[in-house]
């Protein structure tokens, strides 16, 4: 049977090649009949417009340069014994008449000039041996096809001289060169899909871990490719010099800067996440509706404007610290106001991430262990706590990635604390530096690697799993009242802060010139809306496109990462992981450098846009859905799989289902950073596509502070609406639902 299977796959492969030749000689026969064709019309025609005066025929030389781009040319005259030489030449036209003068071809070519018939020489001349004799601004292309075309006289019935042009067949070799990729390519995407359509006991992993892998390749693995490469480029040769910049002591301080940022921030973050979460998923306090609400505003707004609200408040002029208590000496720059900014702004990553995980665990063994008279703490310590833990490491490692790729917080509140991410965005934009921008943007992959494999170690070793059938409805009070009066005070305090914060967002719509001119106007909002408007629309089209495919592309990649074995899963996950690690400025420049060319060429569509949004965001649903997914005993999917169900339907029927909250958290988090991405956002939006962050942040940074607090009130409440939506749309049937008993 394997063998027949075998022959079926080789038999395939072979048709499948015949016709993938077939259409692509086909195809590249007519575009060469075509380009040649076209071009010997344009190369004649060119050649007519040749001067008589010798004086001219440098000043003709160049307008042809100018016209083709990258052309070079030779006239040639005939002498009494109707002969051609050279009477005016570039010194790259030359070098090829001298090579190629008294070749049989040549002398046809010349032969057909003779009676009027332009003639294209059909072996071509590369570019390198061009270079190879110091000729300098030579284009971007592999080789130069040459022409050899008459110069009628007045009549059009005779022949005067002759021209010789070089023209760089980039175009062309380019097309044919991404015609051969796309035949291969097309043959191996075939021969592929075939063998495990035959091969595979579960051809839909096997197409859905294809996919992943594909996806990781071309738009993870490829753009980064092409980073990297730059950061060994100097001048357009291989070098080390910028890498020896780069781990040269003046860049370790940073570097420490940004792992200890991102450690304070991650340990507080997950902490108070944890407190928020526990609050509204594991006991009965009313208004979780609310505290889930406010405890996730601060991920919906623009990273940088709560960095506003904090100066405007407690900066050197701010309203409380200034003029309210009439401190001076204080100051919120450094590394305790960028932990400050830093958690408001990324605690919800982790209070999302727990809600879902403490909501999914089946309370059963809690009950166990209350039932035998174990203390509501020691139950807590004891089960729940160890049962958390997987979900508090994905929230910290989150944060802690998340912290590091900030940069629009670091640039306005970092003061004299330097962290690598503000060096890089710095050398990207400041100096024009790319491949410095991109050599300290992949330093801080080291940090954040090793965090991401600590954790992965530590994670394989436990297991965690309480879902083993159909999931408790109840949950059981492990809170006493002071706890829960205590955490209730806590999260209280946090959100009164919070409030204040986007308060002052609010106030500032009001407000003519904030720490100037306090007075009333409503001009803002009409200025701003007209302004933003296209921003406004752009930017929602947009991350609506790209919410629910990274929402499924989210759980299949965690249910395949965590339930399947295959070749290759650890390097997928690292690839999949990786977008979250890498700052923004990073991918979005090695977005530009990959996709500014073919086989790709997407640089200023709204594909690209929509790809780095998924791309983006996908580690956030991959971790929150494994970490649900290890709460789960495979053998329910197990039991589906021996009574028929294929892989979609588990994962549809079943899987889906009982990893709701992840479900619905990585939406809501792929659409809220879509709405509020900055980053990578900002180097590749285009004028067609505007952003309605990068509006915000242009206003920012002219300090028309009232226009920035409408555009983001404007943010805001679009994404509270989305999040009632997809409420509604992703409806619980009943899985997930907990009961609070005391």
């Amino acid at each position: 049977m394997a063998k027949q299977k075998i022959v079926k796959l080789i038999v395939a492969a072979l048709v499948f090649a015949g016709g993938d030749i077939w259409v692509y000689t086909s195809l590249l026969e007519s575009f060469r009949s075509y380009y040649e064709t076209n071009s010997l019309k344009e190369m004649t025609l060119f050649a007519r417009t040749a001067p008589e005066n010798p004086l001219y025929y440098g000043d003709w030389l160049v307008s042809l340069a100018a016209e083709v781009e990258g052309a070079r040319g030779m006239i040639l005259n005939l002498d009494e014994n109707w002969n051609f030489s050279p009477a005016a030449s570039d010194p790259a036209a030359q070098f090829i008449w001298d090579v190629y003068r008294n070749s049989e071809e040549f002398r046809r070519g010349l032969e057909s000039v003779y009676y009027l018939l332009p003639y294209k020489v059909s072996k071509g001349i590369r570019t390198s041996e061009l270079a190879g004799l110091g000729i300098k601004d030579l284009p971007d292309a592999s080789s130069y096809g040459v022409y050899l075309l008459p110069i009628p006289d007045a009549s059009g019935y005779d022949i005067t001289g002759a021209v010789l042009i070089a023209v760089p067949e980039g175009p062309a070799g380019q097309f044919e060169r991404l015609l051969s990729v796309f035949a291969v390519l097309a043959w191996v995407i075939f021969v592929t899909l075939f063998a495990v359509a035959i091969l595979s006991r579960d051809p839909i992993t096997g197409y859905a871990v294809i996919f992943l892998f594909g996806t990781a390749i071309a738009f993870i693995a490829y753009p980064l490719f092409e980073a990297v490469r730059l950061t060994f480029m100097e001048g357009g040769v291989f070098s080390l010099n910028i890498w020896k910049k780069t781990l040269s002591p003046q860049y370790l301080a940073p570097l420490w800067g940004s792992i200890k940022l991102g450690i304070i921030t991650a340990s507080v973050s997950t902490v108070i996440g944890f407190a928020f979460a526990f609050l509204t998923e594991r006991t009965g306090i009313p208004g979780k509706k609310l505290i889930g609400a406010l405890g996730t505003m601060p991920v919906i707004s623009p990273p940088f404007s709560l960095t506003l609200s904090i100066i405007l408040l407690f900066g050197n002029n701010g309203l409380i610290t200034h003029q309210l208590l009439g401190i001076n000496k204080f100051s919120v720059y450094g590394l305790g106001g960028l932990v400050l900014v830093q958690t408001i702004g990324m605690f919800p990553i982790a209070f999302m991430t727990l809600s879902s995980v403490l909501k999914s665990i089946d309370s059963t063994v809690e009950d166990a262990a209350l039932d035998l008279q174990a203390s509501r703490g020691r139950t807590f310590l004891t089960i729940t706590l160890p049962l958390s833990l997987p979900g508090l490491l994905s929230a910290w490692l989150l944060v802690f990635t998340n912290s590091l790729a900030d940069f629009a917080n670091p640039l306005l509140l970092a003061g004299s604390y330097r962290v690598l991410s503000v060096e890089a965005y710095i050398e990207f934009t400041g100096r024009s530096n790319l491949g410095g921008g991109a050599a300290l943007s992949l330093l801080l992959l080291m940090p954040t690697l090793t965090a991401f494999f600590t954790q992965r170690y530590w994670v394989n070793k436990k297991s965690v799993v309480t879902v083993t059938g159909k999931p408790s409805a109840r949950l059981a009070e492990l809170a006493t009242k002071p706890v829960r009066l205590g955490l209730a005070a806590f999260v209280g305090a946090c959100l009164v802060f919070i409030l204040g914060l986007y308060g002052t967002i609010l106030a500032g719509c009001f407000v003519k010139n904030w720490g100037i001119d306090y007075s009333f106007t409503l001009a803002n909002i009409g200025e701003a809306l007209s302004t933003g408007r296209q921003a406004i629309g752009n930017t929602v089209v947009l991350a609506s496109a790209a919410t629910p495919v990274a929402g499924i592309m989210a759980m299949m990649a965690a249910l395949i990462v965590v339930r399947r074995t295959f070749a290759g899963k650890r390097i997928l996950e690292v690839l999949l992981m990786t977008p979250f690690a890498v700052p923004g400025t990073l991918l979005g420049i090695s977005y530009i450098l990959a996709f500014n060319k073919p086989p790709l060429l997407i640089v200023g569509t709204a594909a690209i846009i929509v790809i780095n949004y998924i791309i983006r965001e996908l580690p956030v649903g991959l971790e929150t859905g494994a970490a649900s997914l290890r709460q789960i005993d495979p053998s329910i999917e197990e039991a589906a799989q021996d009574l028929g169900a294929d892989m979609s339907k588990v994962f549809t029927s079943v899987v889906l289902p009982l990893i709701r909250p992840s479900f619905l958290t990585s939406m809501s988090y792929t659409f809220v950073r879509s709405m509020t991405a900055v980053s990578a956002v900002i180097f590749i939006i285009s004028a067609r596509w505007s952003h309605l962050t990068v509006q915000i942040y242009n206003f920012s940074e002219n300090l028309r502070f009232g226009l920035a607090s409408v555009l983001s009130t404007a943010l805001i409440i679009i994404v509270l609406a989305a999040f009632g939506f997809l409420q509604v749309a992703v409806r619980d049937k009943g899985l997930t639902e907990k009961s609070i008993i005391r």
